[in-house]
């Protein structure tokens, strides 16, 4: 199989859910524990089955994927508890699908066309006037901390301690071990990802007593925790490539590094180019590489086995019968589509949501790499957001395998999403070479037209790396990874210096004010927890 989810216990019959940072009402009402239920056991009788470490790990990694237990997306059976009973929106509160908004639909990257009804407060992300009541970082920020929660009760349910309370020995409790280092991976991952969009945040780890509220640390403090982490599990990892796909090595550690340090003067304040470098060039240097088969296939149904696991060094994994959501690539395929383009992409209709706005299509230009809808792709002003017809449309994932096949279900897809890939790697290295004089600019330019030729593009000349063309390249390459708002804000152009239509609200665009480089603090999670504090403007 592609993916490693296996379905897990009842997680809040161990009373899980008592140790997340936030919990609804209805978490709260599961923590009572009915032993008599055939369905429900304690957490020592599940630890009692040797396989259960790894399902406890799987669920971990699932988190970036899917909602909750159950493989019926939308069935009310979230993680994070029912709409009904004051839990998110499931589909809103998918974790990949509120990062990939919050990094992409705040640029000129997307647009999204869907209604207020539907989908209240998506609009403010489209014109970036979002406050500390908007469901989507709500959802998100959710979600963000219930990953924390996971990771940090399996670190505690794998001690010492507790594996030999248990009598775990020989090989098993070595793989505990690398267990321990790929969760506290994910952590680090999913701090990384508090840390670009909130700043300070809340913390918590397995040393935290359970029910203690936690207190909030700056972003710096965080920064420099989360490289510890790193620092600390790197020789604990397996090799690059020498995981199972879809679980972290060395290279996602490295890849992870390289992505702090290259925005440590963002986050902290503090040039770490010549750390990021070295970063770089261990990723470069290791077993993966830029796969070469058609820019296309890194982003189809079988990209987990068409060549391009070569190149994706961490994906979040997609199966569209196991991993059933509403979010992840399902949304990102339904979404740029109408049903027409839709049967193309190997789904049964499409979403009309996102496409492009006009700016961006005029920045990249005529690269083959943007893979475009025939006849409605032209840079076309948007005067009516909420017109999908409106605007460039671009494709980017595809339900559709290499070979020309649909993937295993119309309706949810089997694309895995590529979190870390190799070519931003060596967008990486340019850009240090290009913007902050670091490595070899000859090295830089090589690179660059690996990727391009790659793609069927032209190659370039040493007079063509400025800093701008690092900051289109790396939208032409990596347009709708997630990666746009970050490198805005890396490039000092977010806020000012870079307009796009519907910027601020206004159809023509307008300057943001700088708070908006960070999201609110949800005021829900203020309210229960006094130990917060609200980032600066909101």
């Amino acid at each position: 199989m592609k993916i490693i989810k296996n379905r897990l216990f009842n997680l809040r019959n161990l009373a899980i859910f008592g140790i997340f940072l936030f919990t609804t009402t209805s978490c709260l009402d599961d923590l009572d524990v009915k032993v008599n239920d055939d369905e429900l056991f304690t957490s020592e009788q599940f630890y009692a089955d040797p396989n259960s470490y790894k399902q406890f790990l799987a669920k971990i990694y699932a988190g970036l994927a899917v909602t909750g237990q159950s493989s019926n997306a939308g069935s009310g059976q979230s993680d994070l508890g029912a709409e009904a009973d004051g839990g998110p929106n499931e589909g809103f509160s998918q974790y990949l699908r509120g990062y990939w908004q919050m990094q992409e639909l705040t640029t000129d990257e997307a647009l999204i066309a869907w209604v207020e009804n539907d989908n209240p407060t998506i609009k403010d992300l489209n014109f970036n006037t979002w406050n500390a009541d908007n469901v989507f970082n709500e959802a998100f920020f959710a979600r963000v901390f219930f990953q924390v929660g996971l990771v940090n009760e399996f670190l505690r349910e794998t001690t010492e301690e507790k594996l030999n309370s248990r009598g775990v020995s020989g090989d098993l409790k070595s793989q505990i071990k690398t267990f321990r280092a790929e969760a506290r991976f994910l952590r680090a991952l999913t701090y990384y990802h508090a840390i670009d969009l909130y700043g300070k945040m809340p913390f918590a780890t397995e040393n935290d007593d359970l029910g203690t509220k936690p207190v909030m640390k700056t972003r710096e403090e965080m920064f420099n925790y989360v490289i510890g982490e790193l620092d600390s599990i790197e020789s604990e990892l397996p090799a690059p490539r020498m995981n199972q796909y879809g679980r972290a090595d060395q290279a996602a550690v490295w890849m992870l590094k390289a992505k702090l340090y290259l925005n440590a003067k963002v986050y902290i304040n503090s040039d770490k180019s010549t750390e990021a470098l070295a970063a770089v060039e261990k990723v470069i240097g290791s077993a993966y590489k830029v796969a070469q088969i058609p820019y296309a296939n890194l982003f189809m149904a079988d990209n987990n086995t068409n060549g391009a696991q070569e190149e994706i060094i961490f994906p979040i994994v997609f199966d569209g019968i196991r991993t059933k959501t509403y979010g992840g690539t399902t949304y990102l395929i339904h979404g740029s589509c109408n049903n027409a383009v839709g049967l193309t992409l190997g789904i049964d209709f499409g979403w009309q949501g996102y496409r492009v706005r006009q700016e961006f299509m005029q920045s990249v230009g005529q690269d083959k790499r943007i893979m475009k809808v025939p006849g409605n792709n032209d840079p076309e002003f948007i005067t009516n957001y909420l017109d999908f017809e409106q605007g460039a449309k671009l494709i980017k994932f595809s339900n559709k395998t290499s070979s020309g096949e649909n993937g295993s279900d119309i309706n949810f897809t089997d694309a895995d999403f590529p979190l870390f890939r190799m070519a931003d790697a060596y967008l990486m290295y340019a850009e240090l070479a290009v913007v902050n004089g670091k490595g070899n600019i000859t090295k830089a330019l090589q690179y660059i037209n690996d990727l391009r030729t790659r793609a069927g593009s032209p190659i370039v000349f040493q007079t063509a790396l400025t800093k701008d063309f690092i900051l289109t390249e790396r939208a032409r390459e990596l347009y709708w990874e997630g990666y746009r708002r970050q490198d805005l804000i890396r490039f000092g152009v977010y806020t000012a210096g870079k307009n796009w239509q519907w910027k601020g609200g206004s159809i023509n665009g307008n300057s943001l004010p700088e708070y908006r480089q960070l999201f609110p603090i949800p005021s829900k999670y203020l309210r229960l927890n006094s130990n917060l504090s609200q980032n600066v403007g909101y």
